[in-house]
């Protein structure tokens, strides 16, 4: 079976991974699996530019499980594919208003669902725990232990080294320009010339409705949304450096410690085409006001900013597995905001209902396939 996988961020190598190998590593029998990337390199665009956070009460309900069918490839990957840990423990400590007790219930609600050690703590603890916040009353805060941050680049560079082992290919400033059914399966017509494949997976991000309205696919019709981020000297130094993650309860605004500085971010989703993001001044600015207003950081300068897209589908979950009318093209697109932290379960799923094998059972499909759309 031949396979091409369109874009490499962490959807396509991960399920370029999925596709060429088992769940232990080993080489998957009877398939060939191509990765193409129109860029010069791999995870260019949204993978390279985030700050990833193992949240697991994070995302649209049928996302969750695949966070939580992840986590054995975060504690163990298999052999070979990572030189360092890929976790790092952070713990999440939400903040919430007196305007904002129902986002404070709901998070705390969700959050038990998947892990019964999210707990309400008091404005002492919170502040014991992360210094720069305000002293405030009324406030409410909600403290995940066990979240952690994620490598990105060890686990993008993890699922390229388990496809190469496995035998895969990687084609960069491959561009696909067209791609048609033709009776045994696909001719995918790049700018380095044609490839012919059984499959194609359509894992190219942003431009996941580019890429199928040129395979002759209906479009699902994705939103690519602009996050902003920018870093800040931490006035504590590296002594901030273990600090929570700290962020609004209605995802206005967050601040994550990074070694001597905080990585700051509006959460912002502002509406874009596909494209290559940038910050916007007003953007850091709103971030700012937000984050002095609650904090004692007092924020003057930026050290740093960028942009990214995170790109959704309609119900904000993701896009998975074989389209109806065309079941030789498949998607793996929409990951929003979770994509990182989603990889390897997302993958493994995606490739398991191409392939026709077993889902695990904590998978609902309807929430993922594209039917629901159509």
């Amino acid at each position: 079976m031949r396979v091409v996988v369109v874009g490499g961020g962490i959807a396509g190598v991960s399920a370029a991974w999925a596709f060429a190998a088992e769940p232990d590593g080993r080489p998957r029998g009877g398939v060939s699996v191509t990765l193409v990337e129109a860029e010069a390199t791999l995870a260019h665009h949204t993978t390279g530019r985030s700050a990833a956070q193992l949240i697991e009460n994070y995302g649209a309900q049928a996302l969750r499980p695949l966070t939580t069918t992840s986590l054995p490839f975060f504690h163990e990957p298999p052999e070979g594919l990572t030189d360092a840990p890929l976790l790092t423990e952070r713990a999440l400590l939400t903040v919430g208003t007196v305007e904002q007790d129902e986002a404070i219930e709901r998070t705390l609600a969700e959050g038990r669902l998947a892990n019964p050690t999210i707990t309400e703590i008091d404005g002492d603890e919170a502040r014991r725990r992360a210094p720069l916040l305000a002293p405030t009353d009324g406030h409410r805060y909600v403290l995940e232990p066990e979240s952690a941050d994620i490598d990105v680049a060890g686990l993008h560079q993890a699922f390229v080294r388990g496809f190469r082992a496995a035998g895969g290919t990687i084609a960069t400033v491959t561009r696909l320009d067209a791609a048609r059914a033709n009776g045994s399966g696909w001719r995918v017509e790049t700018t380095t010339g044609p490839i012919d494949a059984d499959i194609v997976v359509n894992a190219a991000g942003a431009w996941g409705d580019v890429v199928a309205t040129a395979a002759g696919v209906e479009p699902v019709g994705l939103t690519p949304l602009r996050r902003t981020a920018f870093m800040v000297r931490s006035p504590w130094d590296h002594e901030s450096a273990g600090w929570p993650l700290v962020a609004d309860a209605e995802h206005t605004w967050y601040l994550k410690p990074d070694g001597a500085q905080f990585l700051c971010s509006p959460a912002d989703e502002t509406p874009s085409a596909p494209m290559d993001a940038k910050p916007e001044e007003l953007d850091v600015a709103i971030a700012i006001e937000r984050i002095n207003s609650h904090t004692t950081l007092d924020i003057r300068t930026v050290a740093s900013s960028w942009a990214g897209l995170r790109t959704f589908s309609p119900d904000r979950s993701m896009v998975l597995g074989p389209d109806p009318d065309h079941p030789g093209f498949v998607w793996c697109v929409g990951q929003g905001g979770t994509g990182i932290q989603t990889a390897p379960g997302a993958a493994r799923c995606c490739a398991s209902m191409a392939l026709g094998e077993p889902l695990d059972e904590r998978i609902d499909p309807g929430g993922l396939t594209v039917d629901r759309f159509r």
